[in-house]
């Protein structure tokens, strides 16, 4: 929302906006990009001449601003349908999508087009470095789009990618997630097919060759399939992989690549993203000038800084597997370091008991860890909650050192006498979590 509100306000449109517990690095972008917001909700906050009210999907009846649009019988659209209705007809749309990777794999793509001199417009969950911000819309005829599963708005539930016009379409994986509008690996898997039912036949899917869940989706779609990945079925194979604290090197079909974002994951998103480049007929050596120059996405594997030689790294994974396999990148990226990891249950999926037994086995890939309470306690019924004591217990029987404490100056309190020089310090949260990075380099800092 916050991108493509600063992404419409550089084309012209005058853009207000409202929003609760606002934090960074979204807050200052939209303060540098001179767009008001109003926290909290209030009715009063929508202009008496505002023409277009788009609800994001995150908005539930009974929120003031709600009411008063229904009230006031206001034109109102969820987000994903302006930017079918407004952008998306008569482009060609590239689409990524997946459990996992999407905004790396978008990021990287966009970043390939604008290093190709195809001058796409893209629309990014997240900030990626060389791009600067998250969404852009021009009159170019390539726009390069992340694909989200989660539900488009409260009156429209499904799927935001089903708006997106794809004429190529990237699935990278498909795990289950999404545990409050979703109730299992099925319905997301119904979800996917019906992204897959709309591709024209002119288009082009590129699927995880390595992931049955995505070749079980496309069994019957009608667009021409290719598979990317490790597996010797794949008509795009990886092979010839090597990781560095620099990076990853890899071949695909019988072009190396490299490029300096390390991880199995990451892999196969660079690779997603230079298979699609090719399909638009983007040559070798621009892919590789751009995966050379690419700078990554803020709270992605991001260093937020140093002090007294310990790293602290701020991350958005909250998936099982996203953490596991970021984990695994620090390892390869900080050889020989001790690595901390502090995770705070905060998505709607990780707040419940869904990966109850899973987030033991990917956080006890750190050296040690820490675990807050789960975020707004009070919204999840008792009985459905994840016990991150229960989750601590089960790392400790791994013989890991693991800890809970409730709230960030908690966790930063009992973790400093254990830090020392060399340490990584991983903090995954895909919220503010009280700003603990800032909390933590303060106090290491004095």
């Amino acid at each position: 929302m916050g991108s493509v509100a600063a992404a419409l306000r550089d084309r012209g449109f005058t853009v207000s906006g409202s929003d609760e517990n606002i934090f960074p690095p979204m807050s200052d972008f939209l303060e540098r990009k001179g767009i008001p917001f109003s926290d909290p909700y209030r009715a009063e906050n929508i202009p008496e001449n505002a023409e277009v009210v788009v609800i994001g999907n995150a908005i539930k009846r009974g929120n003031p601003e709600v009411e008063a649009v229904l009230a006031r019988k206001l034109y109102y659209l969820s987000l994903p349908e302006v930017l079918k209705h407004f952008f998306l007809r008569g482009r060609h749309n590239l689409v990524v999508t997946g459990t996992h990777g999407k905004t790396t794999t978008t990021a990287l793509l966009a970043w390939i087009f604008t290093v190709a001199d195809l001058d796409p417009g893209y629309v990014i969950g997240g900030i990626p470095k060389n791009l600067g911000q998250g969404a852009f819309f021009n009159d170019s005829k390539f726009f390069v789009i992340e694909g989200d599963e989660y539900d488009t708005a409260f009156f429209d539930k499904r799927s935001k990618f089903i708006h997106y016009l794809p004429e190529l379409l990237i699935v990278n994986n498909i795990e289950f997630d999404h545990a409050d509008i979703f109730h299992d690996l099925d319905e997301i898997k119904l979800s996917f097919r019906r992204l897959l039912n709309i591709m024209p036949q002119n288009g082009m899917v590129l699927l995880n060759g390595d992931d049955p869940n995505c070749v079980e989706v496309a069994k019957n779609c009608l667009a021409p399939i290719v598979q990317v990945g490790f597996s010797p079925n794949c008509a795009q194979q990886i092979h010839n992989v090597a990781y560095s604290a620099e990076g990853s090197r890899f071949t695909l079909g019988d072009v190396l690549f490299e490029v300096p974002l390390i991880g199995e994951f990451n892999v196969r998103n660079t690779a997603m993203a230079a298979a699609a480049a090719r399909f638009y007929r983007v040559e070798p050596e621009v892919i590789q000038q751009a995966l050379t120059s690419f700078e990554g996405i803020k709270r992605r594997q991001e260093v937020r800084g140093e002090a007294r030689g310990i790293k602290v790294i701020d991350d958005f994974a909250h998936h099982p597997t996203a953490i596991r396999e970021t984990l695994t990148a620090l390892r390869h990226r900080y050889p020989g370091h001790r690595l901390w990891a502090i995770f705070e249950p905060r998505s709607n999926t990780t707040r419940r008991a869904v990966f109850q037994r899973q987030l033991p086995d990917a956080l006890q890939m750190a050296d040690g860890v820490f675990i807050s309470q789960v975020a707004a306690l009070e919204q999840i019924p008792e009985g459905e909650r994840l016990n991150p004591e229960a989750v601590v217990e089960a790392i400790k029987a791994s013989g890991r050192a693991a800890y809970y404490e409730p709230d960030a100056d908690s966790i930063v309190k009992r973790l400093l006498p254990l830090l020392k020089p060399k340490d990584v310090v991983a903090v995954f949260s895909n919220g503010g979590f009280d700003h603990i990075h800032e909390k933590l380099l303060a106090r290491l800092r004095t």
